[in-house]
């Protein structure tokens, strides 16, 4: 029974190696490009085009996507995936009112489309259609990786989500007194998300009139998501693909080290390539970072603590001329310590039983010999 159930474990270690050497491709980006101006009235134009990877679509669309109450809200929020938005929009913006107007003519620009289930904020804008709290999640999104005090504003009886926003000073563009509800001591400046006109619409501080005389739910961003397998690239130029690959060993023993390499093109140094691992299926999760080296590559070494089939992947977030990257997933088998320790056993038993035979029919032929 032992004998039987050490070849089958054998066989399926076997079946998992040959698994592991199999490399899951990474899908095409999906491209979009959004207008912004300088300022509210501003006369200065700008492009901003914004790569997101299929893979990191793929990763949303598999999430819970469960909005029963609004407490499930938070975790629609995403700053990590679209912080290098925000990072391109504090290169036009000086303050942050201009930088929070900047981020809704981002979001005036999509078309509004009553929408169920929720959606995340990548999601939506690959979709390029959305509602209401749709709109306020990648508004509450950018504005938190820009480092700014948000929150959503949830008016449950008229079925409505727009974002609250604490400025250092009042805002100056809106085109009537600004308007703000106080939590905890702190003022939070409307943010109307929707409207559909990118150049004229709503302003930091300016209310809908239907909503100014109701009461809205407060709902903070302690929950939002704190980081993701992936981010969206960002550029006021036109964005050039980029390449990861990623290596590693296919085989590894529980509490081992798993080495891990790969390399970045264009081959740019000092960019940060952040290492990610799903585990027996769960969800991806950062397991470190390294950086590149002059000549694009990049090492990591990772302890691999679980048995199991482990998933891992890289990814560049990007930078101004060229589009982040995600690598094709490495599957690794890590083997638990007591299948060694019966491989070890199966292997002893092996060969002490080729030992025994070879002896025994050494003494036969013994025998037989006059």
């Amino acid at each position: 029974m032992k004998v039987a159930y050490t070849k089958a474990a054998i066989i399926l270690m076997i079946i998992l190696i040959i698994l592991s050497t199999i490399a899951i491709a990474s899908a095409q980006d999906h491209a979009i490009t959004y207008q912004l101006l300088n300022q509210p009235d501003g006369k200065i134009a700008y492009k901003l085009n914004i790569a997101i990877p299929k893979t990191l679509q793929e990763y949303y669309a598999e999430k819970n996507h469960r909005s029963a109450s609004a407490s499930d809200f938070p975790k629609f929020v995403t700053p990590y995936a679209l912080k290098p938005i925000a990072d391109r929009l504090w290169e036009i913006y000086s303050n942050e009112e201009d930088f929070a107007n900047g981020v809704l003519m981002i979001v005036h620009q999509i078309t509004y489309v009553e929408t169920k289930p929720a959606k995340y904020p990548v999601e939506t804008m690959v979709h390029g259609q959305g509602d209401c709290d749709l709109f306020s999640y990648i508004a509450a999104s950018i504005m938190t990786a820009g480092r700014l005090d948000v929150v959503l504003l949830y008016y449950e009886k008229q079925a409505h989500m727009n974002v609250g926003v604490h400025l250092s000073s009042p805002p100056e563009d809106a085109r009537d007194s600004a308007y703000y509800i106080t939590h905890s001591g702190r003022r939070y400046y409307i943010a109307e998300c929707t409207g559909g006109n990118w150049e004229n619409g709503w302003r930091v501080g300016e209310c809908p009139e239907d909503l100014k005389k109701v009461s809205a739910k407060v709902i903070t961003l302690e929950d939002a998501e704190q980081v993701s397998p992936g981010q969206v690239s960002a550029s006021f130029t036109a964005i050039t693909p980029s390449y990861l690959s990623l290596e590693s060993s296919s085989i590894a023993i529980q509490n081992g080290i798993i080495a891990i390499h790969g390399q970045l093109a264009p081959a740019v140094s000092s960019e940060n390539v952040t290492l990610y691992a799903s585990i027996n299926g769960s969800p991806f999760a950062m397991i470190g970072t390294t950086v590149t080296q002059s000549n694009g590559s990049f090492k990591y070494t990772w302890t691999a603590k679980a048995s199991g089939l482990h998933i891992i992947q890289a990814s560049w977030s990007g930078n101004d001329l060229y589009a982040g990257a995600k690598s094709a997933e490495k599957m690794v088998i890590v083997i638990p310590l007591f299948l060694t320790a019966l491989i070890g056993i199966a292997v002893a038993a092996s060969a002490v039983g080729a030992v025994a035979a070879f002896m025994a029919k050494h003494a036969q032929q013994e025998m037989i010999e006059p």
